[in-house]
C-alpha cells in the first residue's frame, strides 16, 4: 500500500498502533478530552462543507441554475478553503511539534500527515484558482461560465476523496495520541 495521500486507502499499519489504546468505538466516550472533541468537531465541519458542496454541484449538474450554483457554492468553498488552510497551519505549526516531542514513536506518522498537508495545499490552491475562474467568468457574463463551473465541479470531485482520506487518517493518529498525552494538550 502506498503512503502517498492520493493513492492511500487507509492509514498504513505502522502508524495505527495508537488506535489499540483508544479505538474509534471509544471516541464517543464521556472521557474523551476537550481537545480531542474539538479536533473531531473541526473535522466534522470540513466534512459537512464537503457534503454541502457536493450537493450543490449535484443539483447544478441535474439541471440547476448556474447563478444559484454560484450564489451557494462560492461562499461555501471560500469558507472551506480558509478554514482548512488555517487548521493545517495550526496543526503543522503547533500541534505536530508537540506530538513529535511527547510521542517520538509516532514521528513517522506525523511526518506522513505533514506530507499530506503539502499535497492538500496544492489541491486547495487548485480549488481556489478554479473557483476564482468560475466567479470571474460568471461576474463578467462570460459565455463559458458553465465550463468554468464544470471544471470547478470536477476539481471538487478529485480533491474531496484525498481530503477525506487525510481527515480520517489524521484522526486515527491524533485522537488516541491526544488522549494518551492529555496533559501536553491541556489549555
Amino acid at each position: 500500500m502506498s503512503d502517498a495521500l492520493d493513492a492511500r486507502r487507509g492509514l498504513p499499519e505502522a502508524h495505527r498502533w495508537l488506535l489499540e489504546t483508544w479505538p474509534r468505538l471509544r471516541w464517543r466516550d464521556p472521557d474523551l478530552g476537550e481537545v480531542a472533541r474539538f479536533w473531531l468537531q473541526m473535522h466534522g465541519s470540513f466534512r459537512h462543507k464537503q457534503v454541502e458542496m457536493a450537493r450543490e454541484v449535484a443539483d447544478w449538474r441535474a439541471g440547476g441554475d448556474l447563478v444559484l450554483l454560484h450564489r451557494d457554492l462560492i461562499p461555501t468553498l471560500q469558507a472551506y478553503l480558509q478554514h482548512l488552510d488555517g487548521h493545517h497551519r495550526v496543526e503543522t505549526g503547533h500541534y505536530f511539534p508537540v506530538m513529535r516531542r511527547v510521542e517520538p514513536r509516532i514521528t513517522a506518522g506525523i511526518d506522513l500527515l505533514d506530507a499530506d498537508h503539502d499535497v492538500l495545499h496544492g489541491h486547495l490552491d487548485t480549488l481556489f484558482k478554479t473557483g476564482l475562474g468560475f466567479h470571474q467568468a460568471l461576474a463578467s457574463g462570460s459565455p463559458d461560465a458553465a465550463d468554468h463551473a464544470a471544471r470547478l465541479a470536477d476539481v471538487l470531485d478529485r480533491v474531496t476523496p484525498a481530503t477525506s482520506r487525510h481527515l480520517e487518517d489524521e484522526e486515527d493518529i491524533v485522537i488516541p495520541l491526544i488522549q494518551r498525552h492529555a496533559d501536553a494538550f491541556a489549555h
